[in-house]
């Protein structure tokens, strides 16, 4: 039961209580330590089996997106083969999907305004599923850039009213573990789509088609699911169908008296539209929003949130996770494949700890301690790249030149320059103490270059494998290392900490912090921020490499998550267990060590404050006790009521 139920009595209940004999008075006293009015505790709610079939259908959106994300890497191996991609061409084709995203998750707090969260949601899902057809089907680069577009339009209004539809229908002792769970589905879509890629790996003609076009069924079951599901009761209230919005909310919280709940809705959102009428305000959403204190404040915390989940490095991280398995000897790319599925449950099974966890330890000491976790584990990364570097195998063998072929690649002098160019790559041998020998830095092969070098003992001939028949391996775009294993340590310790935390908790906690007025609009912004900055850090990550080197990038990344643990710090509140309507009041006093603020103030359109007269609130214990001046506590509820 929630806390605002344990503080919550009525008047006549307590005069009963205080009327019964001296037996009955220390029955009730021994009572849960929660109950301080002498009242008894009602039975837990059970919790209605749409709330979780709701979540579910619509944690297929989450689903999408990280299968979307993490199968275009696999699949793309193929798709230059057979479409002879340039390297602009695969650019765009892995971009052009984040840009489409980010778009449309920005107009996407337009659309759920004027048509609600449900239409929203089916027409993610219908898109999503066409664009999968196009990409399975597509017989040209332009139409599978044209299907990839497609793809990130439904991404893009998924991934910021999904959260919010969640939030909107969960009980406040339940919204942040229904939201995380989104989340979960993310991770478990990048980790099923490492499942697909390493299977239909084998399929060199059609796989690709495979791993792009089954995408096109979770998206279709999402749609049929959500033609029987109701709109949010919040969106219900805010366009005046207060009857219907309080049948959906009986449904969802499966009891018939939802009064309570159903009033504070209402009366928050009509205390704003009087204030609005009354002070003439107007303009759009997100201009009110900078206008006012409070909505500014959560915008500033929602948008920094979603920021600092990407600049602390995850999309490159997840990008390395390949390298870094071969860093520590895995030669065969098709196991390379498998393991780096292995990493991606991992992924997924830390991100079920945060499930678990929102409830319990809150969202502030969660986000916290996961960007502290983060910023550790990338100064072990970047440590490990720095021993990659300085102790690099070193170029020992220089091949016949060949006239027809540049010869840049034999001017380096380490494995470490020869893996910064990517027109070379790494050919060596290993001794029988698994030492490398003979190393040489070669021009790569034009259509498999992370395979094969153009000429030499590690050209491809007629057999894929004849370089490693001959005692040979190929190395692009990593070296052989003995610091290998500090590697890996540092890749595991950074999904063990940034899983449970910085992965969900930028979501879930967007889908609370706004009022009902800027909910939309505040979403939208920030889904906009996370998928604006994806682009920016991956469209960079290349060019950093190069100018700072690998561990000099990894040691800036690892800089940038100390300034997001600074961030949470400073300015993220907890908003465990507490009601929406309340949530926002948090943002009224000054965002330093945790927004302040009081619980029993409500922050309008208008940017006014008013006082809440409403029921005892989880936010306010002590000030409730307060107004219960006929019901006595001995002095051991009163110490554990303090602690």
């Amino acid at each position: 039961m929630s806390r605002e139920h344990s503080f919550e009595m009525k008047g006549s209940s307590a005069n009963f209580a205080m009327d019964r004999p001296e037996n009955d008075e220390r029955q009730l006293i021994n009572q849960s330590a929660g109950d301080r009015s002498g009242v008894t505790r009602q039975p837990a709610r059970k919790t209605p089996l749409i709330l979780y079939v709701l979540t579910l259908l619509a944690a297929i959106g989450g689903f999408l997106f990280g299968y979307d994300t993490g199968v275009v890497s696999g699949a793309m191996i193929l798709i230059r083969d057979d479409f002879k991609l340039s390297t602009v061409w695969q650019e765009a084709i892995v971009s052009v999907t984040i840009g489409a995203a980010a778009l449309f998750a920005l107009l996407g707090g337009l659309l759920n305004d004027t048509f609600g969260r449900k239409p929203v949601i089916l027409l993610a899902s219908f898109v999503f599923t066409a664009g999968a057809v196009v990409m399975g089907a597509a017989q040209s680069k332009v139409l599978l850039l044209i299907g990839r577009i497609v793809v990130g339009i439904g991404i893009g209004l998924a991934s910021m009213t999904v959260p919010m539809y969640i939030a909107e229908a969960a009980p406040p002792e339940m919204r942040g573990r229904l939201v995380t769970i989104n989340n979960m589905f993310i991770t478990g879509g990048q980790f099923v789509a490492s499942v697909i890629d390493g299977a239909f790996s084998y399929n060199k003609q059609d796989g690709w088609r495979y791993m792009l076009g089954l995408a096109g069924v979770p998206s279709l079951v999402q749609f049929v699911g959500f033609l029987f599901l109701p709109e949010s009761p919040r969106w219900l209230v805010q366009h005046g169908d207060n009857l219907m919005a309080k049948m959906v909310l009986k449904r969802m919280r499966g009891v018939d008296n939802v009064d309570e709940e159903f009033d504070q809705i209402k009366q928050s959102f009509e205390e704003e539209q009087r204030e609005r009428k009354d002070l003439d305000v107007s303009g759009p959403v997100l201009l009110r929003m900078l206008q006012h204190p409070p909505t500014r404040r959560a915008l500033f915390v929602g948008c920094g949130l979603q920021m600092f989940q990407q600049i602390a490095g995850i999309n490159t991280v997840m990008y390395y996770s390949a390298s870094i398995i071969k860093m520590a000897g895995v030669q065969d790319d098709s196991m390379a494949i498998w393991l780096a599925a292995v990493t991606a449950f991992v992924n997924f099974i830390f991100t079920a700890v945060g499930v678990y966890l929102v409830e319990k330890v809150g969202r502030r000491i969660l986000a916290l301690g996961s960007m502290a976790g983060v910023f550790l584990s990338l100064l072990v990364l970047a440590i490990a790249f720095w021993f990659s570097a300085q102790y690099s195998p070193p170029i020992t063998y220089l091949p016949t030149p060949d006239s027809n072929i540049s010869q840049h690649c034999n001017t380096y002098k380490t494995c470490n320059q020869c893996a910064l160019d990517d027109d070379c790559g790494y050919c060596f041998s290993l001794d029988s103490n698994n030492s490398v020998t003979n190393g040489s830095c070669m021009a790569t092969d034009t259509g498999r270059w992370d395979s094969f070098a153009r000429t030499g003992r590690c050209a491809y001939t007629n057999n894929t494998a004849d370089h490693r028949k001959v005692g040979v391996n190929w190395a692009f775009n990593y070296c052989p290392s003995h610091y290998s294993w500090l590697a890996i340590l540092g890749l595991v310790l950074y999904l063990m900490f940034f899983a449970p935390g910085m992965g969900p908790m930028p979501w879930t906690i967007n889908s609370e912090i706004y009022p009902l007025w800027a909910r939309s609009t505040g979403n939208a912004c920030s889904a906009a921020t996370n998928w604006i900055f994806n682009l920016l850090v991956s469209m960079t990550f290349l060019t950093l490499t190069e100018t700072l080197t690998r561990p000099g990038t990894f040691f800036m990344y690892s800089g940038l998550a100390l300034l997001g643990v600074i961030f949470i710090w400073a300015f993220l509140p907890e908003t465990k267990g507490r009601r929406l309507e309340d949530i926002q009041a948090m943002f009224e006093g000054p965002c330093i060590m945790g927004c302040g603020g009081s619980a029993l103030q409500y922050t309008h359109v208008s940017g006014q404050v008013r006082n809440s007269a409403a029921e005892p609130s989880v936010c306010t214990p002590i000030l409730e006790e307060e107004r219960r001046p006929h019901v006595e506590s001995d002095s051991s509820d009163v110490e554990e009521f303090s602690r």
